[in-house]
């Protein structure tokens, strides 16, 4: 008997704001990011993380993101935000990871940096066997830097069949996210999505201004991800 079709998850990452928050949430958002990285333009701190994930209610998951953290650091940022899950976006190996998490006591998230035109090459399924712990995979484009960078890479390259949940990431907006779901549907154990800058505000230049969000294009999303879901969700 075929399993039915799971609906797709959302999340709403690189918030900073009290109010983005309550958007994503009153969206229909399932979990809420906050980039723990320095050097990330939408970064915040652990203290300023646990205040916006206090305005979460039951079953909005907060999401803690970190590139090469020590397990120290980690473990104090999860005592300040109770319940969160740890996703790791630099270059921690599957034991960093693991030690990491079971530290902290937490689940994690592993991103893979996918380049935008290697898709094909990129081994996701001996990724997933290396991150054998993660609860999820990330599927990132790899950019300059780490993540938040706005671009896609080519869904379509994808294996067809990985052994991991799946969160697609980069570059994703109202107007693509639709036709992705529709594309890796299926390929891994589950699938959601998460999105930053294509739910940002726009600047005077028209580029997005990191780490202010948007509602109305937060909830153009949701919406978008909705209807690419079968009818009965």
């Amino acid at each position: 008997m075929l399993k039915p079709p799971e609906r797709t998850r959302i999340k709403i990452c690189g918030l900073t704001r009290e109010q983005d928050v309550d958007a994503a949430v009153a969206a229909g958002a399932d979990a809420i990011g906050f980039v723990l990285y320095p050097k990330s333009p939408r970064h915040v701190t652990p203290a300023r993380a646990a205040e916006l994930a206090r305005r979460l209610p039951p079953m909005v998951t907060p999401v803690l993101l970190f590139v090469n953290a020590s397990a120290t650091d980690i473990a104090a940022a999860c005592a300040t935000v109770p319940g969160a899950t740890l996703q790791f976006h630099g270059d921690e190996s599957p034991a960093d990871c693991a030690t990491a998490a079971t530290r902290a006591g937490r689940t994690y998230w592993r991103a893979a940096r996918i380049p935008i035109d290697g898709a094909q090459a990129f081994d996701l399924v001996k990724f997933a066997h290396d991150y054998a712990s993660a609860q999820a995979l990330l599927l990132d484009t790899l950019v300059d830097g780490f993540g938040g960078g706005g671009k896609t890479f080519d869904w379509s390259l994808l294996p067809p069949s990985a052994p991991a949940h799946l969160v697609l990431s980069g570059g994703l907006t109202p107007a693509n996210v639709g036709g992705a779901i529709v594309q890796l549907r299926g390929r891994g154990l589950s699938l959601a999505v998460d999105v930053s800058s294509g739910v940002e505000a726009d600047g005077p230049d028209g580029k997005p201004l990191k780490g202010i969000k948007d509602a109305d294009k937060i909830h153009q999303f949701v919406a978008a991800v909705r209807a690419a879901d079968p009818q009965s969700f």
